[in-house]
Protein backbone atom coordinates (compact mmCIF):
# COMPACT_ATOMS: atom_id res chain seq x y z
CA UNK A 1 0.00 0.00 0.00
CA UNK A 2 1.35 3.08 -0.54
CA UNK A 3 1.65 5.74 2.70
CA UNK A 4 -0.07 9.00 0.34
CA UNK A 5 -3.96 8.54 0.62
CA UNK A 6 -5.70 8.79 -2.60
CA UNK A 7 -8.18 11.66 -4.05
CA UNK A 8 -11.52 10.70 -5.15
CA UNK A 9 -13.44 13.19 -6.97
CA UNK A 10 -17.24 13.49 -5.55
CA UNK A 11 -18.98 13.20 -9.32
CA UNK A 12 -22.54 14.09 -10.45
CA UNK A 13 -23.92 15.53 -7.23
CA UNK A 14 -27.26 14.46 -8.37
CA UNK A 15 -25.90 10.77 -9.09
CA UNK A 16 -25.41 8.25 -6.10
CA UNK A 17 -21.62 9.09 -6.01
CA UNK A 18 -21.96 10.29 -2.36
CA UNK A 19 -24.03 7.00 -1.70
CA UNK A 20 -21.41 4.59 -3.33
CA UNK A 21 -18.37 7.00 -1.53
CA UNK A 22 -19.62 6.42 2.14
CA UNK A 23 -20.24 2.54 1.78
CA UNK A 24 -16.65 2.50 0.27
CA UNK A 25 -15.57 4.13 3.24
CA UNK A 26 -17.08 2.20 5.57
CA UNK A 27 -15.82 -0.98 4.14
CA UNK A 28 -12.00 0.20 3.62
CA UNK A 29 -11.87 2.33 7.45
CA UNK A 30 -10.03 -0.16 9.64
CA UNK A 31 -7.77 -1.59 6.75
CA UNK A 32 -7.25 1.31 3.79
CA UNK A 33 -6.85 2.08 1.55
CA UNK A 34 -7.18 5.85 2.78
CA UNK A 35 -8.40 8.44 0.39
CA UNK A 36 -9.71 11.99 0.68
CA UNK A 37 -13.20 13.16 -0.74
CA UNK A 38 -12.79 16.38 -3.22
CA UNK A 39 -16.13 17.40 -2.92
CA UNK A 40 -19.37 19.29 -1.01
CA UNK A 41 -19.00 18.30 2.58
CA UNK A 42 -22.25 18.58 3.64
CA UNK A 43 -23.86 16.51 0.37
CA UNK A 44 -21.85 14.01 1.28
CA UNK A 45 -22.92 13.72 4.91
CA UNK A 46 -26.34 13.63 3.25
CA UNK A 47 -25.82 11.66 0.79
CA UNK A 48 -24.24 9.05 2.58
CA UNK A 49 -26.90 8.43 4.89
CA UNK A 50 -25.77 10.54 7.98
CA UNK A 51 -21.93 9.09 7.86
CA UNK A 52 -19.40 11.32 10.03
CA UNK A 53 -17.48 14.06 7.96
CA UNK A 54 -14.22 15.69 8.47
CA UNK A 55 -13.47 18.34 6.36
CA UNK A 56 -9.45 18.73 6.09
CA UNK A 57 -7.19 21.53 4.07
CA UNK A 58 -4.24 19.06 3.10
CA UNK A 59 -4.60 15.31 2.21
CA UNK A 60 -2.04 14.16 4.58
CA UNK A 61 -4.79 14.85 7.08
CA UNK A 62 -6.70 12.31 5.87
CA UNK A 63 -4.06 9.68 7.16
CA UNK A 64 -5.23 10.55 10.33
CA UNK A 65 -8.45 10.84 10.47
CA UNK A 66 -9.32 8.02 7.71
CA UNK A 67 -10.55 5.35 10.68
CA UNK A 68 -12.63 7.56 12.33
CA UNK A 69 -14.46 9.93 9.63
CA UNK A 70 -14.58 10.18 6.18
CA UNK A 71 -12.49 12.95 4.68
CA UNK A 72 -13.09 15.61 2.59
CA UNK A 73 -11.59 18.65 0.87
CA UNK A 74 -14.91 20.85 1.10
CA UNK A 75 -15.45 22.72 -2.40
CA UNK A 76 -18.92 23.37 -1.65
CA UNK A 77 -21.96 24.17 -4.16
CA UNK A 78 -23.34 26.89 -5.36
CA UNK A 79 -27.10 25.81 -5.86
CA UNK A 80 -28.63 22.91 -3.84
CA UNK A 81 -29.05 19.68 -5.57
CA UNK A 82 -32.30 17.14 -6.27
CA UNK A 83 -31.21 13.53 -6.55
CA UNK A 84 -31.36 11.64 -9.56
CA UNK A 85 -32.02 15.11 -11.60
CA UNK A 86 -28.74 16.34 -13.06
CA UNK A 87 -28.06 20.54 -13.62
CA UNK A 88 -25.71 22.51 -15.58
CA UNK A 89 -25.51 24.28 -12.68
CA UNK A 90 -23.33 21.75 -10.96
CA UNK A 91 -20.87 22.04 -13.56
CA UNK A 92 -18.44 24.43 -12.49
CA UNK A 93 -18.00 23.04 -8.83
CA UNK A 94 -18.02 19.00 -10.80
CA UNK A 95 -14.94 20.36 -12.79
CA UNK A 96 -13.34 21.81 -9.96
CA UNK A 97 -13.55 19.03 -8.03
CA UNK A 98 -11.55 17.15 -11.14
CA UNK A 99 -9.09 19.98 -11.28
CA UNK A 100 -8.05 19.71 -8.08
CA UNK A 101 -7.52 16.05 -7.76
CA UNK A 102 -5.26 15.93 -10.98
CA UNK A 103 -4.02 18.83 -9.04
CA UNK A 104 -2.83 16.81 -6.22
CA UNK A 105 -1.62 13.93 -8.18
CA UNK A 106 0.34 16.00 -10.05
CA UNK A 107 2.35 17.87 -6.93
CA UNK A 108 2.46 14.35 -5.30
CA UNK A 109 0.37 15.23 -2.81
CA UNK A 110 -1.52 12.04 -3.13
CA UNK A 111 -0.94 8.82 -4.81
CA UNK A 112 -3.44 8.91 -7.35
CA UNK A 113 -7.24 10.19 -8.51
CA UNK A 114 -10.05 8.00 -8.32
CA UNK A 115 -12.84 9.41 -9.88
CA UNK A 116 -16.93 9.12 -9.21
CA UNK A 117 -18.96 9.12 -12.35
CA UNK A 118 -19.90 12.08 -13.71
CA UNK A 119 -23.01 12.78 -16.04
CA UNK A 120 -21.56 14.52 -19.90
CA UNK A 121 -25.34 15.95 -20.80
CA UNK A 122 -25.55 17.99 -18.39
CA UNK A 123 -21.00 19.44 -18.60
CA UNK A 124 -22.35 19.88 -22.48
CA UNK A 125 -25.16 22.24 -21.79
CA UNK A 126 -22.49 24.51 -19.21
CA UNK A 127 -19.99 24.35 -22.06
CA UNK A 128 -17.54 21.51 -21.39
CA UNK A 129 -15.58 20.74 -24.53
CA UNK A 130 -14.63 17.21 -23.63
CA UNK A 131 -15.97 13.80 -24.44
CA UNK A 132 -15.60 12.18 -21.18
CA UNK A 133 -13.21 12.17 -17.91
CA UNK A 134 -10.54 10.57 -20.11
CA UNK A 135 -9.72 13.21 -22.60
CA UNK A 136 -10.07 16.12 -20.23
CA UNK A 137 -7.57 14.50 -18.01
CA UNK A 138 -5.21 13.79 -20.48
CA UNK A 139 -5.79 17.88 -21.74
CA UNK A 140 -4.98 18.22 -17.81
CA UNK A 141 -2.01 16.73 -17.48
CA UNK A 142 -0.38 17.27 -21.18
CA UNK A 143 1.94 19.53 -20.43
CA UNK A 144 3.55 17.27 -17.67
CA UNK A 145 6.97 15.12 -19.09
CA UNK A 146 6.02 11.84 -19.36
CA UNK A 147 8.50 9.34 -20.42
CA UNK A 148 6.98 6.64 -23.67
CA UNK A 149 4.68 6.97 -25.61
CA UNK A 150 1.57 8.50 -24.38
CA UNK A 151 -2.15 8.45 -23.99
CA UNK A 152 -4.94 8.38 -23.36
CA UNK A 153 -5.27 4.91 -23.41
CA UNK A 154 -8.96 3.35 -21.94
CA UNK A 155 -8.57 0.03 -20.00
CA UNK A 156 -11.20 -1.79 -18.48
CA UNK A 157 -10.23 -4.43 -15.58
CA UNK A 158 -12.00 -7.37 -14.02
CA UNK A 159 -10.77 -9.92 -12.47
CA UNK A 160 -7.82 -11.40 -15.16
CA UNK A 161 -9.41 -9.63 -17.59
CA UNK A 162 -8.02 -6.20 -18.89
CA UNK A 163 -9.23 -4.95 -22.08
CA UNK A 164 -7.56 -1.62 -23.92
CA UNK A 165 -9.24 0.64 -26.56
CA UNK A 166 -7.78 1.62 -29.41
CA UNK A 167 -10.80 3.98 -30.00
CA UNK A 168 -12.71 5.34 -27.20
CA UNK A 169 -15.83 7.26 -27.19
CA UNK A 170 -16.83 7.03 -31.24
CA UNK A 171 -19.47 6.14 -33.23
CA UNK A 172 -19.74 3.15 -34.37
CA UNK A 173 -20.12 4.26 -37.86
CA UNK A 174 -17.23 6.39 -37.83
CA UNK A 175 -14.47 3.62 -36.17
CA UNK A 176 -13.18 1.85 -39.61
CA UNK A 177 -12.19 5.60 -40.51
CA UNK A 178 -10.63 6.13 -36.85
CA UNK A 179 -8.61 3.36 -36.86
CA UNK A 180 -4.09 4.10 -37.96
CA UNK A 181 -1.54 2.07 -37.81
CA UNK A 182 0.04 4.66 -35.41
CA UNK A 183 -3.17 4.91 -33.44
CA UNK A 184 -3.17 0.58 -32.99
CA UNK A 185 0.61 0.93 -32.14
CA UNK A 186 0.38 3.86 -29.59
CA UNK A 187 -2.15 2.20 -27.90
CA UNK A 188 -0.36 -1.71 -27.98
CA UNK A 189 2.82 -0.03 -26.23
CA UNK A 190 1.19 1.88 -23.22
CA UNK A 191 -0.62 -1.06 -22.57
CA UNK A 192 2.25 -3.26 -22.85
CA UNK A 193 4.38 -0.53 -20.68
CA UNK A 194 1.07 -0.46 -17.80
CA UNK A 195 0.85 -3.94 -17.78
CA UNK A 196 4.71 -3.94 -16.99
CA UNK A 197 5.04 -1.17 -14.62
CA UNK A 198 1.03 -0.30 -13.17
CA UNK A 199 0.14 -4.31 -13.21
CA UNK A 200 3.70 -6.01 -12.36
CA UNK A 201 3.70 -8.70 -15.39
CA UNK A 202 7.53 -9.02 -16.29
CA UNK A 203 6.47 -10.11 -20.46
CA UNK A 204 3.18 -9.07 -21.07
CA UNK A 205 1.49 -11.15 -23.44
CA UNK A 206 -1.11 -8.58 -25.56
CA UNK A 207 -4.00 -9.97 -27.85
CA UNK A 208 -5.23 -7.85 -30.83
CA UNK A 209 -9.40 -8.06 -31.73
CA UNK A 210 -9.76 -7.56 -35.46
CA UNK A 211 -12.26 -5.09 -36.08
CA UNK A 212 -14.61 -7.26 -38.65
CA UNK A 213 -16.60 -10.56 -38.20
CA UNK A 214 -14.11 -13.63 -38.51
CA UNK A 215 -11.40 -11.02 -38.47
CA UNK A 216 -12.21 -10.26 -41.60
CA UNK A 217 -12.21 -13.33 -43.10
CA UNK A 218 -8.72 -13.45 -45.34
CA UNK A 219 -10.37 -9.45 -46.83
CA UNK A 220 -13.46 -11.21 -47.46
CA UNK A 221 -15.48 -9.31 -45.21
CA UNK A 222 -13.53 -6.29 -44.51
CA UNK A 223 -10.28 -5.17 -44.94
CA UNK A 224 -8.98 -3.12 -42.11
CA UNK A 225 -7.22 -6.25 -40.54
CA UNK A 226 -5.07 -6.84 -43.80
CA UNK A 227 -4.48 -2.82 -44.35
CA UNK A 228 -4.23 -1.65 -40.88
CA UNK A 229 -4.43 -3.87 -38.06
CA UNK A 230 -2.13 -6.58 -39.36
CA UNK A 231 0.59 -4.14 -39.64
CA UNK A 232 0.17 -2.88 -37.07
CA UNK A 233 0.92 -6.25 -35.04
CA UNK A 234 3.62 -6.72 -36.89
CA UNK A 235 5.17 -3.28 -36.08
CA UNK A 236 4.43 -3.77 -32.23
CA UNK A 237 6.60 -7.32 -32.60
CA UNK A 238 9.46 -5.48 -34.64
CA UNK A 239 9.64 -3.01 -30.97
CA UNK A 240 9.79 -6.03 -28.88
CA UNK A 241 5.96 -6.80 -27.74
CA UNK A 242 4.50 -10.17 -27.82
CA UNK A 243 1.93 -9.17 -29.66
CA UNK A 244 -0.71 -12.05 -31.02
CA UNK A 245 -3.49 -11.21 -33.81
CA UNK A 246 -5.64 -9.79 -35.35
CA UNK A 247 -7.82 -12.31 -33.79
CA UNK A 248 -11.72 -13.11 -34.16
CA UNK A 249 -13.51 -10.96 -31.33
CA UNK A 250 -15.87 -13.67 -30.94
CA UNK A 251 -13.24 -16.01 -29.58
CA UNK A 252 -10.82 -13.65 -27.17
CA UNK A 253 -12.94 -14.06 -24.29
CA UNK A 254 -13.92 -17.22 -22.95
CA UNK A 255 -11.42 -18.58 -19.79
CA UNK A 256 -9.41 -20.62 -21.93
CA UNK A 257 -8.20 -17.63 -24.40
CA UNK A 258 -7.93 -15.50 -21.25
CA UNK A 259 -5.30 -17.68 -20.27
CA UNK A 260 -2.99 -17.37 -23.30
CA UNK A 261 -2.67 -13.39 -22.69
CA UNK A 262 -2.54 -10.52 -20.24
CA UNK A 263 -4.62 -8.01 -22.17
CA UNK A 264 -6.86 -7.72 -24.94
CA UNK A 265 -6.48 -4.16 -27.16
CA UNK A 266 -9.75 -3.96 -29.27
CA UNK A 267 -11.22 -1.89 -31.55
CA UNK A 268 -13.66 0.13 -30.33
CA UNK A 269 -15.72 0.32 -27.14
CA UNK A 270 -18.28 -2.38 -26.75
CA UNK A 271 -16.03 -4.57 -27.90
CA UNK A 272 -14.11 -3.76 -24.91
CA UNK A 273 -16.63 -3.16 -22.08
CA UNK A 274 -19.07 -6.15 -22.97
CA UNK A 275 -16.74 -8.84 -21.83
CA UNK A 276 -15.62 -7.18 -19.09
CA UNK A 277 -19.31 -6.65 -17.71
CA UNK A 278 -20.37 -9.57 -18.37
CA UNK A 279 -17.52 -11.37 -16.44
CA UNK A 280 -18.03 -9.00 -13.46
CA UNK A 281 -20.75 -6.23 -14.24
CA UNK A 282 -20.59 -5.14 -10.51
CA UNK A 283 -16.67 -5.03 -10.38
CA UNK A 284 -15.28 -3.69 -13.25
CA UNK A 285 -12.63 -1.47 -12.77
CA UNK A 286 -12.25 1.61 -15.45
CA UNK A 287 -8.00 2.60 -15.41
CA UNK A 288 -6.70 5.04 -17.75
CA UNK A 289 -2.96 4.54 -18.93
CA UNK A 290 -0.59 6.68 -20.40
CA UNK A 291 -0.66 9.74 -18.38
CA UNK A 292 1.85 10.98 -15.84
CA UNK A 293 -0.72 10.28 -12.45
CA UNK A 294 -2.72 7.04 -11.56
CA UNK A 295 -6.62 7.22 -12.07
CA UNK A 296 -9.19 4.93 -11.72
CA UNK A 297 -12.99 4.63 -11.92
CA UNK A 298 -15.96 2.45 -11.41
CA UNK A 299 -16.91 0.94 -14.41
CA UNK A 300 -20.75 2.34 -14.45
CA UNK A 301 -22.54 5.62 -14.36
CA UNK A 302 -23.89 8.06 -12.32
CA UNK A 303 -27.58 6.33 -11.60
CA UNK A 304 -29.57 8.76 -11.34
CA UNK A 305 -32.31 6.32 -11.30
CA UNK A 306 -31.59 5.00 -8.26
CA UNK A 307 -29.94 8.37 -6.48
CA UNK A 308 -31.01 8.72 -3.28
CA UNK A 309 -32.68 5.43 -2.61
CA UNK A 310 -29.97 3.45 -0.91
CA UNK A 311 -29.73 0.91 -2.96
CA UNK A 312 -26.91 1.74 -4.87
CA UNK A 313 -23.49 -1.01 -4.55
CA UNK A 314 -20.25 0.65 -3.68
CA UNK A 315 -18.51 -3.05 -5.32
CA UNK A 316 -16.81 -1.12 -8.22
CA UNK A 317 -15.64 1.95 -6.66
CA UNK A 318 -14.02 -0.09 -3.67
CA UNK A 319 -12.21 -2.02 -6.57
CA UNK A 320 -11.08 0.71 -8.56
CA UNK A 321 -10.12 2.08 -4.85
CA UNK A 322 -8.24 -0.97 -4.17
CA UNK A 323 -6.28 -0.98 -8.14
CA UNK A 324 -5.54 2.58 -7.54
CA UNK A 325 -3.30 2.03 -4.53
CA UNK A 326 -1.69 -1.45 -5.64
CA UNK A 327 -0.75 0.39 -9.02
CA UNK A 328 0.43 3.60 -7.05
CA UNK A 329 2.60 1.50 -4.60
CA UNK A 330 3.98 -0.27 -7.65
CA UNK A 331 5.21 2.64 -8.90
CA UNK A 332 6.57 4.58 -5.89
CA UNK A 333 8.35 0.96 -5.97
Amino acid sequence: MTTRPLALSAGDPAGVGGEIIAKAWRALRDNGPPFVVIGDAQLLASAGGGVKVRTITRPREAQEVFSEALPVIDIPLLSPVVAGQPSPAYAPQVIRWIETGVGLALSGEVSGLVTAPIAKAPLYDAGFKFPGHTEFLAELTAAERFEGPRGPVMMLAAGDLRTTLATIHTPIAKVPGALTLEGIVNTGLVTANALRRDFGIAAPRLAIAGLNPHAGEGGAIGREEIEIIGPAVQALRDRGVDAQGPSPADTLFHAEARARYDGVLCMYHDQALIPVKMLDFWGGVNVTLGLPIVRTSPDHGTGFDIAGRGIARPDSLIAAIKLASEIAARREA
